[in-house]
């Protein structure tokens, strides 16, 4: 008898222990070209029932596909509770290949993939088809609505293209402003140098005064406050307050250690007091370009420039650069530059000259104006000049480059000028 009830409990658990039906994928798998598929196939799927009740819980495995070949058992799927597939994705040579979905039925042969594919792989590596899922609502997301929440939200003033600031309520807002304007911490926005700083900033600001190679006075254009503030270069190179120069409201005196040579290049940036001004003002490129070129022997006009009239004025300043460049070597070449009628500078160079450049700065005042001019060359040595030019401005005024050469063979070209007005 108790033989009789061990017997009948083994059949009764067996079927237990053996576990839901399984249908087998067998196939060989190729590549576009002919090759063999070699790499591994992901398979996962949601929770469901399968045909024979049992319970199928969400987890996914992990096939390998040698030399193409491809074999694994999966429970039937097609008559699931609820209705699911198999999702399948494909990796090969370090990365996802493409995804496709399986459905299986209950079969006693195995399957080819084609008898279980349900939706073709789409490009992008991904299925877009639909695969029987159904749409969640955010609620059902833990904790999506607090994170959709606790991000910042779009403010009724925004507007695209503008800097963006965040409001009272913690809302990405739009800076309202004209597009010169600068930005403030709190979101305003007013003109550059203004608001509670009481500062203007000036940059690259080129001090006055002649770099001659004696000369170890320079003047700013404006006053540095606080003086620490001022970032002093000579050709780039920073130079140390006190112990290159010394500060004294907006006069530089250098060490005689460290005197500017001729073709020097000074610039300083610094801050000031407002004073009620709301911007410092900007140099104006009044004219810049390449002139011609000539071989005559007279002086000839290579370029011009012509100032409008009414723009200068009392305390104005013009600054004028210009480079020539002198061909062949069989006689000497003179260059010019006439400030209206008056010639404000004029070199002389040797045959072997090849190259002339310099620089005239103009003080406006009422009567006309100050000129000082500087000239050097590849050969020609470094000249100065002052003068004073007699030439009204109201009604406008007129520069003029000139360039001739001793020898017909030769030619004299500007190569570059510019006419820089400092307000």
């Amino acid at each position: 008898m108790i033989r009789r009830l061990l017997v009948d409990a083994a059949l009764w658990i067996c079927p237990v222990l053996a576990g839901p039906p399984l249908t087998t994928i067998q196939d060989v798998l190729y590549k576009a070209d002919g090759t063999r598929f070699n790499g591994t196939l992901t398979i996962s799927w949601t929770s469901f029932q399968a045909v024979d009740n049992s319970s199928v819980v969400t987890q996914s495995t992990t096939v390998k596909v040698l030399d193409g070949n491809l074999r694994v058992e999966l429970v039937p799927n097609t008559t699931s509770v609820p209705a699911t597939v198999y999702t399948v994705t494909y990796n090969s040579d370090g990365r996802i290949q493409f995804q496709e979905s399986w459905s299986v039925p209950s079969s006693l042969t195995p399957l080819h993939v084609r008898d279980v594919r349900t939706a073709p792989a789409s490009p992008g590596g991904s299925d877009t088809t639909d695969t029987g899922t159904v749409s969640i609502p955010e609620s059902g997301v833990v904790g999506l609505v607090a994170d959709l929440g606790a991000r910042p939200l779009k403010a009724p003033g925004f507007a695209p293209g503008h800097a963006a600031t965040i409001n009272s309520s913690g809302q990405v807002d739009s800076v309202v402003g004209n597009p010169a304007d600068c930005v403030h911490v709190d979101g305003t926005s007013g003109p550059c140098g203004s608001g509670s700083s009481g500062y203007n900033f000036v940059d690259a600001d080129s001090p006055a005064g002649v770099v001659d190679g004696s000369n170890t006075t320079f003047a700013l254009n404006g006053v540095p406050n606080p003086p620490s503030s001022i970032a002093f270069y000579r050709n780039g190179v920073l130079q140390k307050a006190g112990f290159d120069y010394t500060l004294s409201g907006n006069a530089i005196q250098f060490v005689a250690a460290a005197t500017p040579q001729p073709a020097d290049v000074l610039l300083a940036s610094y801050r000031t007091s407002a004073g009620g001004s709301t911007s410092w003002p900007a140099p104006q490129v009044l004219c810049s370009g390449t002139g011609a070129t000539a071989s005559l022997a007279g002086l000839t006009a290579l370029a011009t420039c012509s100032v409008p009239a009414g723009l200068l004025a009392p305390g104005d300043r013009l600054e004028v650069h210009f480079d020539y460049a002198h061909q062949g070597n069989a006689g000497g070449a003179a260059i010019s530059v006439q400030w209206g009628g008056t010639k404000a500078l004029n070199v002389n160079a040797a045959a072997g000259e090849s190259m002339l450049t310099g620089r005239v700065d103009a003080s406006i005042v009422t009567t006309g104006a100050q000129v000082s001019s500087q000239s050097w060359g590849a050969t020609t040595g470094f000249a100065t000049s002052v003068i004073t030019a007699p030439d009204s401005y109201s009604a406008g005024l007129t520069l003029t480059f000139l360039g001739s050469v001793a020898a017909g063979s030769d030619a004299i070209g500007l190569q570059h000028y510019s006419v820089v007005r400092i307000p």
